[in-house]
């Protein structure tokens, strides 16, 4: 039985009744680059056309600068389905994208040894 909350897209046994591609269309390829880390926020502009749900409540809680694995999260949804919605969303001109500010680049040697050094406290 579906719990009152989640309406009738969720089961308790069965889980999601609408699988995770149907959301997208079967897109599995977001039209622009989004990493998980990039930032998304809806611009105030209303999207022309019909979007389904899942756009709603995307757009929803973009209200504010949100991370896309935050978005992710929220819809329960896989980041590759997101990312394909959030992409929509973003050639309707309903939301803007900022990539992430990274500090440190990916290979900066002492953020590798300071990472090492945590790992060996915890240990």
């Amino acid at each position: 039985m579906a719990a009152a909350a989640d309406g009738p897209w969720l089961d308790d046994a069965a889980g999601r009744l609408v699988r995770p591609f149907t959301v997208s269309n079967g897109r599995t390829r977001p039209s622009i680059a989004l990493d998980l880390m990039s930032q998304v926020m809806a611009t105030g502009v209303t999207p022309l056309g019909y979007l389904g749900p899942e756009h709603a409540q995307a757009l929803h809680l973009c209200r504010a600068p949100v991370s896309v694995a935050e978005v992710a999260a929220q819809l329960k949804l896989p980041a590759v389905v997101t990312k394909v919605l959030l992409s929509d969303l973003v050639d309707c001109g309903a939301l803007t994208t900022k990539p992430p500010a990274y500090h440190h680049t990916p290979t900066d040697r002492s953020l590798l040894e300071a990472v090492l050094d945590g790992l060996r406290r915890q240990l």
